[in-house]
């Protein structure tokens, strides 16, 4: 495996089986992505794109294939091994932001450092920082229903990249905003993959947010049927 490449996905497949009968919802996948670049994974929906992002994320297992993180091979673990897996080295964001309402921003950021067995001083700095690199340094002890749409999604960015995650998946994240609001988010995660070398994979329809992304692959009835 390449030094430079932080994600291999070889023969990919998952099939989900639903009152019986069997859907193929990726279909042979052969991914390579490099450390600290930018890819759009486009299609219409039902393509595939966020069951991909799901394994890649280890939030689902595949029914074959493998996806290697610096050449391991990451379904090997157990279930325990992978989460602490997940929660260390991938951030995630999403079109809803799924903040906990009774935690303040500071609170739900500083959730990925606990888990990760942070001390709870030095979570807070951590997350206060974070939270500052982000636009919010003003909003600390607001609680996300105090909050606007696009700085809530900034809250979730600051929960996902404050452990400094090699990786973030981002599934349609921008959906959920306006015009302006979502250009503003997007601006930020291309910021933190400059500012951080953190890898961004991004699943979205929007041809302006795929087009900012160094690479774009689409997938079809779930195959790669363009690479770009």
């Amino acid at each position: 495996m390449s030094k430079d490449l932080l994600v291999e996905v070889r023969g990919l497949r998952k099939v989900f089986v639903t009152n019986g009968s069997k859907v193929e919802a990726l279909r042979g996948i052969d991914i390579q992505i490099k450390r600290g670049e930018t890819l759009a994974v486009v299609g219409v929906s039902g393509s595939g794109k966020s069951t991909l992002l799901h394994i890649l994320g280890t939030l689902d297992r595949p029914t074959e294939g493998e996806v290697l993180y610096e050449g391991e091979d990451v379904f090997k673990k157990n279930d325990n091994e992978l989460a602490l897996f997940r929660n260390r080295e991938i951030g995630f964001v999403f079109q809803f932001h799924y903040l906990l309402q009774e935690f303040t921003a500071l609170e739900n950021v500083m959730m990925p450092l606990l888990i990760q067995g942070v001390d709870m001083e030095r979570a807070r700095s951590m997350a206060s920082e974070v939270l500052e690199r982000v636009g919010l340094g003003d909003r600390l002890n607001h609680r996300p229903g105090e909050l606007s749409g696009g700085e809530q999604q900034r809250v979730a960015i600051g929960r996902a990249v404050v452990l400094k995650p090699k990786i973030v998946l981002a599934d349609e994240p921008t959906g959920n905003l306006d015009l302006a609001t979502g250009r503003s988010v997007l601006d930020l995660l291309l910021e933190l993959n400059r500012d951080y070398g953190i890898t961004l994979v991004v699943v979205t329809h929007n041809p302006e947010v795929a087009g900012r992304m160094e690479r774009r692959i689409k997938l079809l009835d779930g195959k790669i049927v363009d690479e770009n």
